[in-house]
Formats: C-alpha cells, structure tokens, sequence
C-alpha cells in the first residue's frame, strides 16, 4: 500500500512541476503515473549503481551530486516515456530534481504521514 501512495504522490508532483515549468511537460495523469513508476523502477534498479559509482564526488559536495542523480534518473524516465514526458534539457532536470525532492518532503510529512498514522 505505501508503495501504491508513493507513486500516487510522485505522479502528482510531477503534474504539479509541470504546471510551473514549460519545458517540463506530462501529457497527462495517466502518462504522470506511467513515469512515476517508470522512476520508481529506475531509483530501484539505476540509482543505487550511480550512487555507489560516484560516491566520493557526493562525499566532496556534501550530498549535492545526489541532485544530479535524481536529475539523471528523471532524463532515464523521459527517455523511456517517450513523447508523453519531455524535459528540455539537463540544467532543467536538475531543477526539477531539487523541486521535486522539496514537495515529495512536504507532501510526505504533511499529508501522508498524518493519514498513515490514524
């Protein structure tokens, strides 16, 4: 079930980027929750190598290259997509990476947790 909400939430935050964004376009909900679990099985399977392989350049910026990682898994996700998701280009990804990661927090800590908690 909390996997079922995570990509619910992601696909939500993706639909939301795209609002603010116009080079950051999902066709849709459906294409929205495609891509999330798309990304979900990319962070599963991609970003545990990527994190291992440069883990001493993390190390250097304190964390900040997890950004370009979560940036790399959203450009593995639109490449997948196809025509359904679109990022024009990587500085736009990285963005996106690091709104995305703020909202999912928010979201996460103000909304789902209370409601799995009850």
């Amino acid at each position: 079930m909390g996997w079922l909400l995570q990509i619910l939430v992601n696909a939500a935050v993706l639909l939301i980027i795209s609002g603010f964004f116009s080079g950051f376009e999902v066709e849709g909900f459906t294409a929205a929750l495609l891509a999330s679990f798309i990304l979900a099985i990319v962070n599963f399977v991609v970003k545990p190598i990527l994190v291992v392989l440069t883990l001493p350049i993390t190390i250097l910026s304190l964390g900040l290259f997890l950004f370009v990682i979560n940036a790399i898994t959203l450009m593995l996700t639109q490449a997948l997509m196809g025509n359904s998701f679109n990022i024009d280009g990587f500085g736009l990804a990285i963005v996106a990476a690091i709104i995305f990661a703020i909202l999912s927090a928010i979201i996460h800590t103000f909304i789902v947790d209370p409601i799995t908690k009850r």
